[in-house]
């Protein structure tokens, strides 16, 4: 049998496209094509910072979430820190054989010292970061700062010298400070990840919108497995302007979707005697026979 040629090479390019875009899904945009069609590619700018510690200046148009201070804090991502953990022995239960770890610290610079040792190797990362609500957000930003922009700003020291300003409604940065905090935290938690890796992230109206977006940009917006919604207060909160919201977020990406698997439980004859049927996947469910009496008397026993 006789193949037919195809009488082209490979598009080495897409494929080139493809590996860059699995090691980091943030660089790959969209840009139009001699023709004027919309096509992948990549944004070489992004790259760059990447994979050097200088910052690189761009004014093309490109689809793309941007705010001040974006690019700083993808370059704080990459930059090394000269910091270590340090073990609390006396205040720690059974040292020597324990086999879990609580470390208390910065969440970014405990991120950047967990990269030594957990690349590419934790499971599942669960955040519950700031909602950024305009009351209780406070944002340490000390980084490429002048002493000229240092004074300029009101602000408190930690401990350590660092400048903390709180993040309210009134600060012209108000995304911007919650965006630049967000991401680069995200970028080194993603690296964290193994390739069947998951994060959930827990977020309300406030910032859910962008939160998508980066979140489509850090791990690729193919990796996205769900957006939960997760009622939490079903009366409402009574101190809401207009609707009394019932619900939050939880934001759930793979880091590699393909390899990802969700995996029930083993049920328990309590609920092997409530959901009575399988369905053609395999999946559980309750059938009611609602012409009875008794014990499917209810109205919540019928709530179809």
């Amino acid at each position: 049998m006789i193949e037919k040629l195809k009488m082209q090479t490979p598009n080495l390019v897409d494929e080139n496209v493809e590996q860059i875009a699995k090691i980091f899904p943030e660089v790959i945009t969209e840009i139009k094509d001699k023709e004027g069609n919309l096509i992948k590619g990549i944004d070489f700018d992004l790259l760059k910072l990447k994979l050097s510690d200088v910052l690189v200046e761009d004014e093309n148009e490109r689809y793309r979430l941007d705010w001040p201070g974006k690019k700083a804090s993808l370059l704080k991502a990459n930059t090394p820190i000269n910091k270590t953990l340090r073990p609390v022995v006396d205040d720690s239960v059974y040292f020597e054989r324990t086999e879990n770890l609580y470390i208390e610290g910065d969440n970014f610079e405990v991120l950047k010292l967990l990269q030594e040792s957990y690349l590419g190797k934790v499971k599942m990362i669960y955040i519950d970061p700031p909602y950024n609500t305009g009351k209780d957000f406070i944002y340490k930003d000390k980084f490429l700062i002048s002493s000229e922009e240092y004074e300029e700003e009101m602000g408190v020291l930690n401990e350590e010298g660092g400048k903390l300003f709180k993040n309210t409604d009134s600060n012209g940065r108000f995304h911007s400070d919650w965006l630049s905090m967000m991401y680069e935290r995200l970028l080194i938690a993603r690296d964290l990840l193994k390739d069947d890796g998951v994060i959930f992230i827990s977020i309300d109206d406030n910032e859910i919108h962008n939160l998508r977006k980066i979140c489509d940009e850090i791990f690729g917006e193919e990796n996205i497995v769900a957006v939960i919604a997760n009622i939490n207060n079903p009366k409402g909160r009574s101190d809401d302007k207009y609707i009394a919201t019932a619900h939050e977020y939880l934001l759930v990406y793979g880091k590699r979707i393909e390899k990802l698997s969700i995996l029930g439980f083993e049920a328990g004859n309590e609920i092997i005697k409530r959901y009575n049927k399988i369905d053609k996947h395999g999946e559980r469910y309750r059938e009611i026979d609602l012409r009875k009496t008794g014990d499917n008397d209810l109205r919540e026993d019928r709530p179809n």
